[in-house]
């Protein structure tokens, strides 16, 4: 098994003090038969507005990392973090624990807070009295490179 804490994070912070109206299909793309509705395209929208609900608590972060690849957040993902919503059990989050940030799914339990890996070829971190630790944010969305 590898170290608990593979997976970390590059953090950046929300620019949304510009926008950038791209074309959109607002009726959806089929992904069974091609439609001709895409000739229509005159909708746009900004991503910034779309994605990010708290501009004030909203970061970037570039994930490092295999540890969380079967919740799909692979090494070089982009995730949107909100540092204004309230952790909760199954929540993927940005956590700082004992001079690291890692993101991991919480896990709450009688016993205290787990910090779940995505992958079995790692170990969940059981938070207990000890750790220094903080819920940093939660991932809001992931944005993938194809």
């Amino acid at each position: 098994m590898n170290h608990t804490k593979d997976t970390f994070i590059e953090v950046f912070p929300a620019d949304v003090s510009s926008e950038l109206e791209l074309p959109f299909v607002e009726n959806g793309i089929n992904a069974g038969f091609p439609s001709p509705a895409a000739d229509f395209i005159d909708v746009c929208i900004d991503l910034n507005k779309h994605l990010i609900k708290n501009p004030a608590s909203t970061f970037y972060g570039r994930i490092k990392g295999n540890s969380m690849r079967d919740a799909g957040l692979h090494d070089g993902d982009i995730v949107i973090i909100d540092k204004s919503l309230e952790p909760a059990d199954g929540k993927i989050a940005v956590c700082f624990i004992d001079g690291d940030f890692t993101i991991k799914r919480i896990k709450k339990e009688k016993d205290g807070c787990w910090l779940m890996p995505a992958n079995p070829e790692f170990l969940p971190i059981h938070v207990t009295e000890h750790n220094q630790f903080l819920i940093w944010g939660i991932v809001t969305y992931i944005i993938k490179k194809c």
